[in-house]
């Protein structure tokens, strides 16, 4: 029997040749490295094996039990599988045992990952992970026929179609949701809500384009910031987006809004030039992992594009990896006040490494941490205060009977008051948000404070 081919990823090859070594005893030791030496043989020519010394050396009897499942397989599965199919599962497994957002990317997932960070692609809109074997909902993207269609993040998806779930690859989930624009895909979905009875929900495929920034004016001096995806270009449309709204209302804000809810992350610099944008100084975000090039630091430079004006950060259960990094570093400067619920608790770094022109691993290889130390790793960030969304309903009172009213009643000495008409029409996206309509309070009181501190000085 011949080892495996030269072109055979390193380890796997090492491990194939003990398919011819299962017998023999160590051989001599390298004086200069300490290596063990063992004799083989690669396609008829004689070859040494070098094994690590022994402080790294790899574990023998699991790789002459690797190389016996591989063999078993190639010689009683009941369809015969070629070598390199063998081997590729072996990455993928490889990889996929090692965390929920490790993986191998062949073709078709190492694009469709380059086109999700562009902001266009094709399917659904939604982001999802892997849990206990099905797929979980981290956050429907706004605007796209998921959200439309009315799928919640942490719904949890057990059938695509007619096909289950379970024992599907996460590339394999995606790609089956993934395809022609115009064309229906029924999900069968578990919410926590429904009392756990299966609900099925059409979604109509289209070609999805993320718009990472969206911003409005709530009310005079008050601006709103709508962040759905950390793509590459986010930090300098933030940046640009601050500026609109600065303009809009002469030149500054009285307050700003950070809506971070159900945004997955994205791109890591992004959040660390939307954190710059607002902050003067300070450390945004650091990262550690084993080797040197995982531990970074990130920084703000001089400057506050708001001119430090009050902000509100909203999060909830799908604002993950980015959004938290942002969320984290305001919360921990201080810088603004983080409102919602519990996000949900990504705290690792992915690094893509292509293996050549079409496949790449995307390997989990640092954890994130905030400013002050904190590790959101499965974790999340805890807001400042808990608002859970609810639906406000305003009741219509009779008008108070009031001292106006009374016959005779006294006046106030300053003659009477001039009617300035009903209050401004309250923005329709604050009237039906609950949570944005708190934050917009706060902001609001926040400014009143101000001004009381400014008037005593």
């Amino acid at each position: 029997m011949k080892l495996a081919r030269r072109n055979a990823p390193t380890v796997l090859a090492f491990a194939a040749c003990l398919l011819v070594l299962p017998a023999l005893a160590l051989g001599d030791t390298d004086p200069e490295t300490g290596e063990t030496l063992l004799p083989g043989e690669i396609d008829g020519k004689d070859v040494t094996v070098r094994l690590p010394n022994p402080e790294k050396q790899l574990p023998l009897d699991e790789l002459r039990k690797f190389t016996e499942v591989f063999g078993r397989i190639r010689e009683a599965y009941v369809e015969e599988v070629d070598d390199k199919t063998l081997l590729e599962n072996a990455i993928k497994g490889m990889l996929s045992g090692l965390d929920p957002h490790s993986a191998y990317l062949e073709p078709q997932a190492y694009e469709e990952l380059e086109e999700s960070t562009s902001g266009e692609f094709g399917g659904l809109g939604i982001e999802v992970g892997m849990e206990d074997g099905f797929i979980r909902v981290i956050s429907p993207i706004d605007d796209t026929p998921a959200q439309k269609a009315g799928v919640q993040a942490g719904d949890v998806i057990i059938k695509l179609g007619d096909q289950p779930v379970k024992g599907m690859t996460l590339e394999e989930a995606v790609s089956l949701m993934r395809g022609e624009p115009g064309t229906t895909l029924t999900l069968t979905i578990v919410r926590d809500d429904e009392g756990g009875a299966p609900i099925e929900i059409d979604v109509e495929r289209a070609i999805i384009k993320v718009t990472s920034v969206k911003s409005r004016m709530l009310e005079p001096g008050y601006g709103y910031l709508r962040l759905t995806q950390f793509q590459a270009e986010t930090g300098r449309e933030f940046v640009d987006a601050i500026n609109r709204l600065e303009d809009r209302n002469g030149g500054s804000l009285n307050g700003l809004i950070i809506d971070l809810r159900n945004n997955p992350g994205g791109v890591l610099q992004a959040a660390v030039e939307a954190a710059d944008a607002v902050m003067d100084e300070g450390l945004i975000v650091y990262t550690e992992g084993r080797i040197q090039s995982s531990k970074l630091r990130f920084s703000a430079q001089p400057g506050d594009e708001t001119d430090g004006a009050p902000i509100v950060v909203l999060i909830n259960g799908g604002s993950a990896s980015a959004s938290e990094i942002l969320a984290g570093a305001l919360q921990d400067h201080h810088r603004a006040v983080v409102m919602g619920t519990e996000s949900f608790g990504k705290g690792s770094v992915q690094t893509v490494v292509p293996l050549d022109e079409t496949h790449a691993i995307k390997l989990t290889t640092a954890r994130y941490y905030t400013p002050s130390g904190r590790s959101i790793q499965a974790k999340g960030i805890h807001p400042d205060i808990v608002v859970r969304q609810g639906r406000l309903t305003e009741v219509e009172n009779q008008p108070f009977f009031t001292e106006a009213d009374l016959s005779g009643h006294l006046e106030n000495g300053e003659g009477e008051s001039e009617d300035n008409g009903d209050a401004p029409a309250r923005d329709e996206l604050v009237s039906r948000d609950y949570q944005l309509r708190t934050s917009l309070n706060l902001l609001k009181g926040l400014k009143i404070l101000d001004q009381s501190k400014a008037i005593k000085e």
